[in-house]
C-alpha cells in the first residue's frame, strides 16, 4: 500500500453524487462494507479505517439520473490489502447477490461493478510490484479473464467482515473528451507521469512507478459535454501532495499552462480540460 502514501502523490478521495442518500449509504454499508465517518442531510463521508474518509457521497439539489455519453465518472478503484480479502469480497458478493464483472490486468486483479446510481466501482488488489513488467517508462497492462476458481481458493465463506482497516482509493478512472490537452494538463499542470497508453483513446498516469492513480479515457465519445451538476455521478476528487510546497508549485505549473486555479487556506480547486473537478491538498 506504500503507493497510497506520502511522499507519493495519490488519490485520497472520491465524492459522487447519488439521488437518494439513505438508499446510497445502505448500499455502501451492507454490500461493500463502509462505515460512515460524518453525515449531514445531504453527505455522508465513508471511511474503512473509522479516521480517514476515502469515498464521499453528496445528493445535490433536485438530483437527476447519471447522464450518458457525457465525461466524469468511468470508476473509482477500492484498493484491497490482500488476496485473501479480494476472494472473501466474491464470496460476499455471492451472499448478497452483487453481479460481478472481472479482469485479470497483470499488475492487478479487478473485480466491478455499479452502485444504485449507475456510478461504476473496481475493487481490486495488486500483485507485488516487483512482479509488474516494464517497457523503459511504460508498465504492461492487460485485461485478461480473472481466476476465479484459483481466487476462491484464497478465501472463505462468511470471512467478510467490511473492508479491511488498510483499505485505500486505489486510482480513479475518468471519462474525458479528448486525450492530447488532457495528457498535457496532468503531466505539466499536477505533475504526473503516463505509464500506459493505448492511443488515443486511453491513457493511464501515476506518481513514484504506480501503475496507475488516474486513468483517462475516451470510451464516451471524442468531446462530449460535461455533465450537469446535479446529475448522479463525479462530484469532485481530491489528490493528495506529500507537502504545502508541492500544492504550491502544482498551482504554479496550473497557472504556467493556462488553467484556472481556485486557491484557499488548505486547499486549491481546479479543472481539467474535461471539467471534472480536481481538490488539491497535503
Amino acid at each position: 500500500m506504500n503507493f497510497h502514501r506520502k511522499p507519493i502523490t495519490f488519490v485520497s478521495n472520491v465524492t459522487i453524487r447519488v439521488q437518494d442518500l439513505a438508499r446510497s449509504i445502505a448500499f455502501y454499508q451492507k454490500v461493500i462494507g463502509f462505515d460512515i465517518l460524518e453525515k449531514t442531510n445531504t453527505t455522508a463521508a465513508l471511511t474503512a479505517d473509522g479516521k480517514t474518509s476515502i469515498l464521499t457521497l453528496e445528493q445535490p439539489e433536485n438530483a437527476v439520473p447519471k447522464q450518458g455519453r457525457t465525461t466524469g465518472l468511468y470508476h473509482f478503484a477500492i484498493l484491497l490489502p490482500t488476496r485473501k480479502d479480494l476472494a472473501n469480497f466474491v464470496f460476499h458478493s455471492m451472499e448478497v447477490g452483487l453481479p460481478l464483472a472481472s479482469s485479470d490486468h497483470l499488475v492487478s486483479e479487478a473485480l466491478y461493478f455499479s452502485d444504485l446510481d449507475g456510478n461504476g466501482i473496481e475493487v481490486y488488489r495488486d500483485r507485488d510490484p516487483a512482479g509488474w513488467t516494464w517497457q523503459g517508462d511504460q508498465v504492461n497492462m492487460a485485461v485478461d479473464p480473472l481466476d476465479f476458481e484459483d481466487l476462491l481458493k484464497e478465501g472463505e465463506k462468511d470471512a467478510w467482515q467490511g473492508l479491511p482497516q488498510e483499505t485505500a482509493m486505489g486510482h480513479i478512472h475518468l471519462y474525458v473528451a479528448e486525450i492530447g490537452n488532457t495528457k498535457h494538463f496532468y503531466e505539466k499542470g499536477l505533475g504526473f507521469e503516463t505509464v500506459c497508453q493505448f492511443g488515443d483513446q486511453a491513457l493511464f498516469i501515476s506518481t513514484g512507478k504506480y501503475h496507475h492513480h488516474i486513468g483517462l479515457n475516451t470510451w464516451n465519445g471524442v468531446g462530449a459535454p460535461a455533465p450537469s451538476e446535479n446529475s448522479a455521478g463525479l462530484q469532485s476528487y481530491t489528490i493528495s501532495y506529500p507537502t504545502k510546497e508541492a500544492v504550491h508549485r502544482t498551482i504554479q505549473n496550473l497557472k504556467a499552462i493556462g488553467a484556472s486555479v481556485e486557491e484557499e487556506e488548505y486547499q486549491a480547486i481546479t479543472r481539467d480540460p474535461s471539467g471534472n473537478k480536481i481538490i488539491l491538498t497535503y
